[in-house]
């Protein structure tokens, strides 16, 4: 059991460091300890199997202490993502049947009445002489905590699914055992720092996370839960000496992009969740020779990674996602259900020690994707993934997209058709098409394609996207929603999507007509924004969006910001004023008596 393994190494080192943040560090054994004290008060309100608990908070040692103790208290979490509106994290809870729930203070009333809500000052203990009633019933505790198998589930973690409901995915300890400590292709000492900077509700957390703390590191976290400062994060590491990275594919690239010098101190840097440009992998293992690169692969039903690809040499044309990880079986099948041979393309298949249970309280959606496995011993499973590879030579594997229109969008898995649902069910929309457009980076970006019901005003895209933004993560609000008076179609009468993703100028409800700036911030604003997006002259009624931004210029433009102007603008809040003028009010009492210089 995941607890079990770091509850040793706090017996055998209870000083060594563990975990750090902000300014704060908790050796072994005050994280075991303070894990140990909210543990116990959990298990006085939960009685259910696989109960599950939901946790609400940003990045932060009491985060990691918090985990840790839904653990030992024989719990699975459900790690929801702070960014994500109100409306969504009740839809999680509530399919997740959780009932009971440990949050930050700043977040403690953000989850609906019928989630008992705790706060680590809040949540009961039984360490006490007043609260431990007898040698019988402590031995009844460890009794029942011994009890559990590795079988049972350490995490739920939830991902879009075809039909646009969320899908709980059921993780077991046996499954991050196998990505933590089993695996072969991450080496982990006590001497390594890790670090953690992934969303808490992303799988990649995982291996940040229990990779560190099961082998005895120190784990380094990056504090907060919103866009990531790059210029903070390489503070964070060049700091604290972290030797260790796993960053989002995306993340990745913007930091060799603009700040190559981040990983000078790095042994190891992994990534995952999107397509690696061969390219910056070979400017960073150029400019730093040495240094040992992963590209990994896998759903989130096989526990973050199935495939491995690790090199401290030039990558070849396409970087590979490589073989099967340790415990870990993958086949590349035909339609046909035959292994393919080498140069061709299939569908992954995997099983192993990595498989998830499944999907919580969907047992159909569990059997259609979940199969019998011709592979393993009599009675085993296989997931069937829905991503191409393609099978090389020196039996590697390369990424070849997926068998459905379900993509991964800034790391993100997301399912286009759940988000045209939700673009569709918007008040005065009458049809709406998501399609995914890539540039010639090889970014992918979202973009709605709606029809209105009545006569479109030229800021109904603006209004659709910020109701968007309160009910949908923020990964999956399309960075533009552009308003047609009709779809084109194809001649069997269904949509056209390749015309929608077609070069040529894109249509536009109304052109605004050029308005100049007014004030300094706001022609600071027109500035930043035409720099950024290449494009001029921006006046204060133009959107962001509209002017091709996305959520990854959106990130810069909010890192310019804090910067340039000191101020720190959400995300959430550049969709919902997303012009020049908007921002400039939103921003302008932060600035209230500062001089602005253009």
């Amino acid at each position: 059991m995941l607890h079990e393994r770091i509850a040793a190494h706090a017996h055998r080192v209870p000083d060594a460091p563990a975990v750090t943040c902000d300014g704060r560090t908790l050796t072994y054994g005050d994280l075991d300890a303070r894990a140990e004290r909210l543990a116990a008060g959990l298990r006085t309100r939960v009685h259910d199997e696989d109960a599950v608990i939901a946790v609400l908070m940003d990045r932060s040692t009491d985060l990691i202490v918090t985990l840790l103790g839904v653990l030992k208290a024989g719990c699975a979490y459900l790690a929801l993502n702070t960014a994500d509106p109100d409306r969504r994290l009740a839809e999680l809870v509530a399919d997740a049947g959780a009932r009971l729930a440990v949050a930050a203070p700043e977040h403690a009333g953000r989850l609906p009445d019928t989630v008992e809500t705790l706060t680590l000052a809040t949540a009961p203990s039984r360490t006490g002489p007043a609260n431990v009633s007898s040698a019988a019933a402590r031995a009844d505790r460890a009794a029942a905590a011994q009890a559990r198998a590795a079988d049972d589930l350490a995490y739920v973690c939830y991902t879009s699914g075809s039909t646009g409901a969320p899908k709980g995915v059921g993780v077991t300890h046996r499954g991050v055992l196998r990505l933590v400590v089993s695996q072969d292709w991450l080496r982990l000492t006590p001497e390594d720092t890790v670090l953690q900077v992934s969303a808490v509700s992303f799988d990649a957390s995982t291996l940040e996370i229990f990779g560190a703390l099961c082998a005895g590191c120190r784990l380094v976290v990056h504090p907060g839960g919103g866009p990531v400062d790059l210029d903070a994060l390489a503070a964070t590491v060049t700091g604290h000496r972290v030797t260790v990275v796993n960053l989002a594919t995306g993340l990745l690239h913007q930091l060799i992009e603009s700040r190559l010098s981040f990983f000078a101190g790095l042994r190891h840097v992994v990534t995952g969740g999107d397509v690696a440009s061969p390219a910056l992998v070979a400017r960073l293992l150029d400019a730093w020779p040495g240094l040992t690169f992963t590209n990994g692969y896998g759903p989130t039903e096989n526990t973050t990674f199935t495939t491995c690809w690790t090199t401290s040499g030039p990558p070849p044309d396409a970087v590979p996602i490589g073989t099967a990880v340790t415990g870990t079986g993958v086949a590349v099948l035909d339609d046909a259900m035959r292994p393919v041979t080498a140069g061709g393309t299939g569908e992954i298949y995997t099983w192993g020690g990595g498989l998830a249970r499944g999907y919580l309280g969907r047992p159909a959606a569990t059997a259609e994707r979940f199969l019998p496995c011709p592979f393993g011993p009599p009675g085993s499973r296989m997931y069937r993934t829905g991503d191409l590879a393609r099978l090389l030579p020196d039996g590697n594997l390369e990424f070849a997209g997926r068998t459905d229109r379900q993509v991964k969008v800034h790391g993100y898995r997301v399912e286009p058709g759940a988000v045209e649902a939700a673009l569709a069910r918007q008040s005065g929309v009458d049809r709406a098409v998501v399609v995914v457009e890539q540039d010639d980076a090889g970014r992918k970006r979202l973009v709605g394609h709606a029809v209105p019901s009545g006569t479109a005003d030229e800021g109904l895209g603006a209004r659709l996207r910020a109701s968007l933004a309160a009910e949908l993560p923020g990964y999956a609000v399309p960075d533009t929603i552009l308003v047609h008076t009709t779809l084109p179609v194809t001649a069997h009468g269904k949509v056209d999507r390749s015309a929608l993703t077609s070069a040529g100028p894109r249509p536009r409800a109304v052109a605004n007509a050029y308005v100049p700036p007014a004030t300094p911030l706001q022609r600071r604003l027109t500035e930043l924004w035409s720099a950024l997006l290449d494009t001029a002259p921006v006046g204060i009624d133009d959107d962001f969006f509209d002017l091709g931004g996305h959520s990854l210029l959106a990130a810069e433009l909010l890192d310019v910001m804090h910067k340039e102007l000191g101020v720190e603008i959400p995300a959430t809040a550049l969709y919902l004023r997303s012009t020049v003028a908007e921002l400039s009010e939103a921003v302008g009492e932060t600035l209230a008596g500062r001089e602005i210089r253009s």
